[in-house]
Formats: C-alpha cells, sequence, structure tokens
C-alpha cells in the first residue's frame, strides 16, 4: 500500500466507526474502498470485519453507561450472536456471495422500514411485560448469522427489531445493538484469522480509523433527540439499500 491509499482506508474507516456506533451499515464505506483499491470482494469483506473489530469494541464502550441497565439481557441476547455469528461466518467461505449480494439490498430496505414504523406495530401487538424473549432471541441469531456472512447493515437490522420485542428506549437499544454487533464481528474475525484470507494492510489502516470514528458516534449518537435519530436511520437506511441495489443489479 502506498501513502494515499494508507490514508484513505483510515479515512473510511473513521467513518465506518462513526456510522457503525450511530446507526449500523459502516462496511458500506469500507467495503467499496477496498474492492475499489484491488482487494478481491470476499478478501475485502473478510479484511473488513477483522478491521472493524477495534472501533465496534471501541462504541460499544463509549455506551456502557447504557449497558449496564441492559444487563439482565446481555448473556442471552450475547450468546445468540455468538452462535449466528460463527454460522454466518462458516457460510461466507462455503456459500457463492453473489447469491447473497441480490438480497442485501431488500435486507437493508426492509430493515429501514422497520424502523420507521417500529412504533405503530409495537403500538398494535398485544401489550406484554418486560421483554418478549422467543421472538427476540430468534431474530438476535438471524441477525447474528447475517453479520457472520455479510457485516454490512446488521446494525440497522437490530434496531429494525430490538423495539418491537425489547422494553428499552432507542439509546439503549442503539447500545445493546452496538454490543450485539461486536460480538458478531469478534466471533467472525477469530474464525477468519483462524480459516485465513485477511489482507492485514488494509485490515490495519481500517482497525485505526475506526476506533476514533467509534469514539466520536458514541459522543453525537446519545446527543441526537430520539426523532431525528429515528429519521437519520430511515433515511440512512434506504440510502444504503439503493446503493446495494445498484452494485448488485
Amino acid at each position: 500500500m502506498d501513502t494515499a491509499q494508507i490514508l484513505l482506508m483510515v479515512v473510511a474507516g473513521a467513518g465506518a466507526g462513526l456510522i457503525n456506533t450511530v446507526v449500523g451499515s459502516g462496511s458500506l464505506i469500507t467495503y467499496p474502498v477496498m474492492v475499489m483499491l484491488g482487494v478481491p470482494p470476499v478478501a475485502a469483506n473478510i479484511s473488513n470485519t477483522v478491521g472493524l473489530v477495534p472501533g465496534s469494541v471501541a462504541g460499544s464502550w463509549g455506551y456502557r453507561r447504557e449497558l449496564g441497565r441492559l444487563r439482565p439481557l446481555l448473556l442471552r441476547l450475547g450468546a445468540a450472536s455468538v452462535a449466528g455469528a460463527l454460522i454466518g461466518a462458516f457460510l461466507l467461505t462455503r456459500l457463492p456471495a453473489v447469491t447473497f449480494s441480490y438480497a442485501v439490498p431488500f435486507l437493508i430496505l426492509g430493515a429501514a422500514l422497520l424502523v420507521a414504523f417500529q412504533p405503530r406495530i409495537a403500538a398494535a401487538m398485544t401489550p406484554v411485560e418486560g421483554t418478549r424473549w422467543r421472538p427476540l432471541l430468534v431474530v438476535v441469531f438471524l441477525a447474528g448469522i447475517y453479520g457472520g456472512y455479510f457485516s454490512a447493515a446488521q446494525g440497522i437490522i437490530l434496531l429494525g427489531v430490538l423495539g418491537l420485542y425489547l422494553s428499552a428506549d432507542l439509546q439503549e437499544q442503539n447500545a445493546l445493538k452496538n454490543l450485539l454487533q461486536t460480538l458478531v464481528n469478534i466471533v467472525a474475525a477469530v474464525f477468519f484469522i483462524v480459516t485465513g484470507g485477511v489482507w492485514w494492510p488494509f485490515a490495519g489502516c481500517v482497525a485505526v480509523g475506526s476506533v476514533i470514528g467509534a469514539l466520536a458516534g458514541a459522543w453525537v449518537a446519545r446527543r441526537l433527540p430520539a426523532g431525528f435519530f429515528r429519521v437519520f436511520i430511515v433515511v440512512f437506511g434506504v440510502a444504503m439499500a439503493v446503493y446495494m441495489g445498484w452494485r448488485a443489479f
């Protein structure tokens, strides 16, 4: 890598770290940049996942106050994320990526719309005290599979479903999303490091940038009003769905 490529990847990593902490889908910055610089698509996906781990950890640390209030949820939901991530990472090394790439735009769009209509959907559901554990564990497990296979937009998907089954405000949902996303990235990264395929110079640049962006992202996200935060998530999700659809089709 030359100096210009190093700077570009560090800046892309910073943008991804910030966006991942605020909403998710930061991989849609770093992944295309890696491909543009000549990294093969599967290797770019693997290297991107490994590189974003430090930023994911930093983003979760920035939300430690909110996570403290959700401690009873963390073990069960974390286990579901870890199990899903292992399956997703395994599938990435066994299945053709092109098939999944066609589904990605629709998954992102569906998640963004779910965030938009989440209050109405939740209000229409039969009230249940506390957390709806069974469906919550299922959707977190499925989001883990998605994140292990293709890390982009897993944050949007988690935000789209957490509010339907979890008694917590949007900032607490975002904190939980960051932690679950971190667990998925760590598990998938370990799998990829063991099985091979990481382009380390690119992953290292993303790692440096993502830590800076993630710490800034936690500060930004906590200060956004809930309504503005929801609008930002929806607009960003729809934009990323259009972008991924353009790439796939």
